[in-house]
């Protein structure tokens, strides 16, 4: 029973962290870390219920967000992602996680490979058989709210002892995941409110800009955390400022192009490139969006406005918008001609010079109205080459380091057809 009572304050503790957490994808990627270590689970999956389309129209399902897998992550260099498998489920009773999704019931199963044929879902292996990994008690539970709404499903695996053996788990373990699955929907459901509101915004800009979409958001901001995330690694950053950061930077990300809602609609849906005319007045939504952000109330108002004002300047100092004041737009640096000069190195922001690297990627591998996406061997010759010019080349080289996590990333959120 001690144990039990140390697993309750631990749980206690960490309400107050989770909830400290604003964006939803990073909440749900701490959520399984932390279910893991409550119930000691070497391994497990998180899922979120969304709305999918196909020839047949719309269904609801469960798209597999997050997996951590300590044994496998063991085998891995040092600071490199473990990648899993982007897929999504049917809400049935055909798989366990439907199942537990389906019947809002948690299931504990002692040992995958004995479930009873009469029992409604079944196991694939397949995933074993690919990694050499087997998986063995599984403790899955529904995320759902007060009122009985699901957002997701959390599956843990494989319960170890303090020997390291494992073990099934148990009706101890079901109650802990109760209390912790009842304070982790309530912090949820406030980063739900959160992402709904910035998706909002987004929405706003793509009814301007076709190509500011939601999936594209969501990918560049993907990225930018991926990167940060090597750098931080690379530069021995400590836990609770990078924590802290890429939070921050991932709700910022998502707002890099905030701006493009006071540009013209003849120049932001023009069907062509632009004029050097339009494109001087395209290049004022890096001063409309860090605009929006001149009278800052919280770190994210800080980076959202760093982001939207820096994102388009290049490291050797010939982008846009240059030494300029977003509020006045007056230039606080000029040239001898008057003209603002350009930020250069690390005068930008180094959010700013995350979500370019970002932004320019995605950019290139998606189809515009002037052109069609490029080829993966074009656009990273093309990343190699800005290295020093547009970008950092530091995190130009952290950008190729995790190049498997970017293509994940790149999985998770695919264009809309």
């Amino acid at each position: 029973m001690a144990l039990e009572t140390v697993d309750f304050k631990s749980i206690i503790k960490l309400d107050s962290e989770l909830n400290q957490i604003q964006d939803f994808d990073l909440l749900l990627e701490r959520i399984l870390l932390e279910v893991r270590k409550v119930v000691r689970a070497d391994a497990g999956s998180i899922y979120v219920k969304q709305t999918e389309k196909d020839e047949n129209g719309t269904s609801e399902k469960l798209a597999i967000k997050y997996a951590q897998n300590d044994t496998l992550q063991k085998l891995l260099p040092p600071g490199q992602k473990m990648i899993y498998t982007v897929f999504s489920l049917s809400i049935n009773e055909k798989s366990l996680a439907g199942y537990c999704a389906f019947t809002g019931k948690t299931v504990n199963v002692p040992d995958m490979y004995t479930i009873p044929p009469e029992t409604p879902y079944s196991f694939n292996a397949m995933f074993d058989r690919m990694t050499g990994y087997k998986t063995t008690s599984t403790l899955t539970f529904p995320l759902s709210t007060a009122e009985g709404r699901l957002l997701g499903v959390i599956q843990v695996i494989n319960k170890k002892n303090e020997d390291g053996e494992i073990i099934p788990f148990s009706e101890e373990d079901e109650l802990l995941i109760t209390h912790f699955a009842a304070n982790a929907t309530v912090a949820l459901q406030r980063a739900f409110v959160t992402r709904a509101m910035i998706l909002r915004m987004i929405k706003m800009a793509e009814l301007r800009d076709p190509k500011e979409t939601g999936t594209h958001v969501n990918r560049v901001a993907g990225y930018a955390v991926e990167i940060y995330d090597r750098w931080a690694y690379n530069n021995k950053i400590p836990n609770a400022e990078r924590e802290n950061f890429r939070d921050i930077l991932k709700i910022g990300a998502m707002l890099h192009d905030v701006g493009k809602v006071a540009i013209s609609d003849v120049i932001l849906k023009k069907p062509a490139r632009f004029t050097p005319e339009e494109f001087l007045i395209m290049q004022q939504h890096t001063l409309y969006g860090a605009s929006l952000f001149d009278d800052p109330q919280s770190s994210i108002d800080k980076i959202a406005g760093d982001i939207a004002l820096t994102h388009h300047e290049n490291w050797d100092g010939t982008g846009y918008p240059g030494w300029i004041d977003p509020a006045t737009q007056v230039p606080l640096k000029t040239n001898e001609e008057g003209k603002p000069l350009g930020r250069k190195g690390e005068d930008i922001p180094l959010a700013g010079r995350i979500v370019a690297v970002a932004d320019v990627f995605d950019a290139l591998c998606s189809k515009r109205v002037y052109k069609e996406p490029w080829g993966e061997e074009e656009v990273l010759a093309e990343m190699r080459k800005l290295s020093g010019s547009k970008f950092d080349p530091d995190l130009i080289d952290v950008f190729f380091e995790i190049l498997p996590s970017i293509k994940q990333t790149q999985n998770l959120y695919p264009e809309e057809q």
